[in-house]
């Protein structure tokens, strides 16, 4: 996958440690490993949701349920954290910690914004009568976008801890590779969910 432009810093720029033969570091290697193994993961939950999308025996189908234009809004919101996300791995590469600081913070609540707009929804679904055990569908859909959903709460999670390092004094430029494997995970879940997105909602069963 190619970096987008704003992440072209000097190498020297991240501080970065010990490094395998390959010329990432141990810590960035092992991310990108993780990231193999999650898209398999993603990969068989997509695919058992494109299994059972027209198993609908009782209850309402997705054609019912979806709101596709609240979707799309929530949808842009999350994309649009991987652009201050970016700018945040620049603002620690280039030392200015209270640029970080805002960018970082602004990620985790497009993230925190993009959660709520799901947990709303997955409400709406269930008083219209779509719950977990409803049908094949119903089970398939939520397991795919509530594991979705739980990665980008894990993501929030890990900007929050990083912000609060920075205040502590813990977070420099020379632990900006830190921020940049964080930076990794954060587009990774975002690109998961066009996927999932084009797959779930705007493809026809």
């Amino acid at each position: 996958m190619q970096m987008p432009a704003a992440y072209e810093v000097a190498p020297d720029d991240f501080g970065e440690g010990h490094h395998t033969t390959t010329g990432l570091s141990n810590t960035k290697l092992g991310m990108w490993a993780f990231l193999g193994s999650e898209c398999l993961l993603f990969g068989g939950l997509i695919s058992t949701y494109m299994l059972y999308r027209g198993r609908v025996a009782a209850g309402p189908g997705p054609e019912d349920v979806f709101d596709i234009p609240f979707t799309s809004i929530s949808s842009f919101v999350l994309l649009m954290s991987s652009l201050t996300m970016v700018l945040a791995v620049v603002s620690i590469a280039q030392g200015d910690l209270k640029r970080f600081r805002t960018w970082v913070l602004t990620t985790a609540f497009l993230g925190a914004v993009f959660v709520s707009g799901q947990a709303y929804e997955f409400t709406v679904f269930y008083r219209e009568g779509l719950g977990f055990t409803t049908s094949l569908f119903s089970s398939s859909f939520y397991v795919l976008t509530g594991f979705h959903g739980v990665h980008v709460t894990f993501g929030i999670m890990m900007l929050l801890a990083l912000f609060g390092l920075s205040l502590r004094g813990r977070l420099g430029v020379g632990q900006a590779e830190t921020v940049e494997i964080v930076g990794l995970y954060w587009h990774f879940v975002d690109i998961v969910w066009i996927v999932i997105f084009t797959v779930v909602y705007l493809i026809p069963a």
